[in-house]
């Protein structure tokens, strides 16, 4: 039986752009081609549809690229002949067509490369870079406002844009590895867990340091626990996971005024390297 020879396929270079913020993944084409279809359909859900996402998994992708931007870059607005929607900012116009512009010229410098392997067959990973990603879903970008050192721990103080302020109880030890100073840009991370949530009407006093209050947007009830999410005055959202018996005892739903309790001690710092 004769051989057939087959045709040796082509190497080339290969890669995926993505635009961080310190060492957190913030866009690639994914979330600016989701970004573009919510700039053309106005709703989060019709984007959503119309790229193969699930709407959950739009939503956070939207919260995690508004609470890492400078600006929002997804405002929701409410009212209105139709009812409202959801669009792009100024800034995320902007930011859209920056990352077109990067990508074409990211796409002329990996064919070049391409046309230059040769057989180098091990090269096709070059181009790849990895980033840290983070289970966490409440990832807020800042910049430390002030420290006040202790005995063993310290006390970090974050700006966020918009006014928000978030404190943070970090040993010492980790103050000098994160080589933390006033001015400095930071990273603070929230687990989702740990966000108790508040409405004002119950009067109650917690020993809790941080306190972010703003609007529910989305309010998602699961088997046992549910997803609340509070967009604040700046446009970053804080999201919480309590249970179903919490979401009807507190009466939260879209639209209602609450607030995120947060412990000092909960709220995780991280710089980029």
């Amino acid at each position: 039986m004769a051989r057939v020879r087959t045709q040796p396929k082509e190497t080339r270079v290969g890669g995926r752009l993505w635009l961080e913020k310190g060492e957190e993944s913030f866009l690639g084409g994914g979330r600016i081609e989701l970004l573009e279809k919510i700039a053309e359909h106005g709703s989060i859900s019709a984007a959503a549809r119309a790229i193969g996402m699930s709407y959950k998994a739009a939503w956070e992708a939207v919260d995690a690229m508004n609470n890492l931007a400078d600006e929002p870059l997804v405002i929701r607005e409410t009212g209105g002949r139709h009812g409202g929607g959801t669009r792009l900012t100024d800034h995320g116009r902007r930011i859209v067509e920056l990352f077109r512009v990067i990508q074409g010229e990211y796409d002329r410098f990996l064919g070049g490369l391409s046309a230059a392997i040769g057989d180098f067959d091990r090269f096709f990973d070059l181009m790849r870079r990895l980033s840290f990603k983070a289970s966490v879903r409440n990832q807020f970008q800042g910049r430390v406002l002030y420290l006040v050192s202790g005995a063993v721990n310290s006390e970090v103080v974050v700006e966020l844009s918009g006014g928000d302020r978030l404190v943070s109880i970090v040993s010492n030890e980790s103050i000098e590895q994160l080589r933390l100073k006033e001015g400095d840009p930071v990273h603070a991370l929230v687990k989702e867990t740990s966000v108790i949530l508040l409405v004002e009407e119950d009067g109650a006093k917690s020993s809790a340091r941080n306190k972010l209050c703003g609007t529910v947007v989305r309010c998602q009830e699961g088997a046992v626990n549910g997803e609340v999410v509070i967009e604040l005055a700046g446009g970053r959202r804080v999201t919480a996971i309590i249970t179903n018996e919490s979401i009807h005892n507190l009466g939260l739903k879209e639209g209602a005024y609450a607030c995120a309790l947060i412990k000092a001690s909960d709220v995780i710092l991280a710089v980029s390297v």
